[in-house]
């Protein structure tokens, strides 16, 4: 229950629509529901202002799709991340109007439209091979919301492809930049524009890219300035942090 429909609530009870017994009901399982295997945290939208996401990776089908249908009869947004497709089978059974993406392994069920932000976030991947990361994280901010620029196989092997996209790049609220290989991308990134870069290194790489690790690393130890880093594989962590800060930028363009 975002602010919204809790301000309707309480308002519904003053004008006589909503009788106090049953606005209780609706209340006393605010906070979270316990359904034994998970408790769901139903306040996280009033304190984050999105609803908690469900990590499928280690549930089995039937824990996610119960958890999915939980959220959607409370009105809620749902998102699922890491989900694979029989774990989806199972949400799509119990809530038909889920949509899946194989490519960023995620479902999403609206159960109310966002309008998307005036602002936008930038998602640049530097190959191919880093798509489902990026998709991760470009649909995680488009269900939070933002509005999405996707810059896609721009990587230091060819320049020339990332600077054709200067001028979007400069005028993003927030810039997420998924690498795999030595992970160089998002300090060349970083070092074009004034707003912040969130590096997000990727698996991807040969032997001595040890999974991640040295992408990991190399942005760690980046000399460029703006730039933060979210762990290996993490598009979803980027995406949260990129649309906390693309929010607080519609907020300063609207004052």
């Amino acid at each position: 229950m975002n602010e919204d429909r809790l301000r309707q609530l309480l308002e519904d009870v003053v004008s006589g629509l909503l009788s106090w017994e049953k606005a209780f009901r609706r209340i006393k399982d605010l906070p979270y529901e316990d359904l034994g295997y998970a408790k769901i945290d139903y306040h996280r939208t009033l304190r984050k202002g999105f609803p908690e996401t469900i990590f499928c990776e280690g549930k089995t089908p039937e824990q996610t799709a119960a958890i999915a249908r939980h959220m959607w009869e409370r009105g809620e947004n749902v998102l699922g991340t890491r989900c694979s497709p029989e774990s989806f089978a199972a949400v799509q059974k119990e809530v038909p109007q889920a949509h899946y993406d194989a490519t960023a392994r995620l479902f999403t069920i609206c159960s109310e439209e966002l309008p998307l932000s005036s602002s936008y976030v930038a998602v640049l991947c530097a190959g191919t091979s880093d798509l489902p990361v990026a998709e991760e994280a470009a649909l995680t901010c488009e269900s939070l919301g933002c509005r999405i620029e996707r810059i896609y196989d721009v990587g230091v092997a060819g320049l020339h492809r990332l600077l054709e996209h200067r001028e979007k790049l400069a005028e993003a609220s927030a810039i997420i930049v998924c690498a795999g290989m030595e992970g160089a991308l998002p300090s060349v990134v970083a070092g074009l524009v004034s707003s912040v870069v969130i590096a997000v290194p990727t698996s991807v790489g040969y032997g001595a890219s040890f999974g991640g690790i040295a992408a990991l690393l190399g942005m760690l130890n980046s000399c460029a300035p703006g730039l933060t880093v979210v762990n290996i594989d993490n598009g979803y962590g980027a995406a949260v942090a990129a649309a906390m800060i693309n929010r607080l930028a519609e907020r300063t363009r609207s004052e």
